[in-house]
């Protein structure tokens, strides 16, 4: 694990965080009561957000396989990647390719924390840590070009991370920015929420997270396409996270539960586009 610069800002925990509040969801001890008290309200509006989170998870880790596996890939940009929860992304890439590259990014200091304590790659591969915010592609670039070779392809992972950013807060600009800077033969994999398949429910969730002062958007099925533009999606194209390759799941030893193994729509959905 490498850290590109320390962590210098203070811990928030007045105010619950996404980062955190999925970790709540996904069953982990690195949350504050803050963020388990969102994460409750939004289960008693929402009862499957929680199973939402871990379909999000699985989605990540079908979707980096296929990346190693089908491009070749061997870089990987994770931009607001979270609280570390195993597998991570960079143990999914290197137990396929270990010589993988992998650079984490996110913007509370509780995640670089747990990074710099969690993340041990391979030897034989890089893991290392940027933080930023992700309204700052260009000194996510700038940071991350010190363990990536920009003139390679890269594997750049947007998961869960675009419904708290809204297009008028630079959404796209962050998408293009960064997809931009990559070389053809790379990738783009994304997942984001979505009211298409269950609208009253989001709605309620939307509200909140607003009340709590996170911006939360849905994406339509269009206005998910729109962030992939001029990159051609993988099949089966953009759609509900449940559907997006789930007979992989079966090919991995990690067990998932009988009850999640054939889902209903999950509302967010997941794509990967690759960059000729």
């Amino acid at each position: 694990m490498t850290g590109t610069e320390p962590a210098v800002s203070r811990i928030d925990t007045s105010r619950p965080h996404p980062a955190r509040v999925y970790d709540w969801f996904l069953g982990g001890k690195d949350n504050y009561p803050v963020d388990e008290e969102l994460g409750r309200r939004i289960t008693a509006l929402q009862g499957d957000a929680p199973r939402h989170a871990r379909a999000n998870r699985r989605f990540m880790e079908r979707a980096t396989r296929a990346v190693v596996r089908e491009t070749g890939i061997r870089q990987f940009l994770d931009v607001g990647s979270g609280i570390p929860t195993e597998p991570n992304l960079h143990q999914i890439a290197q137990s396929v390719v270990p010589d993988a590259r992998v650079v984490y990014v996110d913007n509370d200091p509780i995640v670089l924390a747990h990074a710099e304590a969690l993340l041990h790659g391979t030897p034989a591969g890089v893991t290392a840590y940027v933080q930023a915010d992700a309204r700052e592609p260009e000194r996510i670039l700038e940071q991350a070009a010190s363990v990536l070779d920009f003139d390679r392809p890269v594997a750049l992972s947007l998961i869960a991370l675009l419904h708290f950013i809204a297009d008028d807060d630079g959404a796209h600009q962050l998408v293009d920015t960064l997809v931009g800077a990559l070389a053809p033969g790379s990738c783009l994999v994304l997942s984001a929420m979505t009211a298409d398949f269950d609208p009253e429910n989001v709605r309620r969730g939307i509200a909140a997270y607003t009340a709590s002062g996170v911006t939360l958007v849905a994406r339509s099925h269009a206005e998910m396409g729109r962030l992939f533009k001029g990159l051609e999606l993988l099949e089966p194209g953009i759609v509900s996270l449940s559907d997006w390759r789930p007979a992989a799941d079966e090919n991995e030893t990690r067990e998932v539960p009988v009850s999640e193994t054939r889902e209903e729509p999950v509302s967010l959905y997941g794509a990967v586009g690759l960059k000729r």
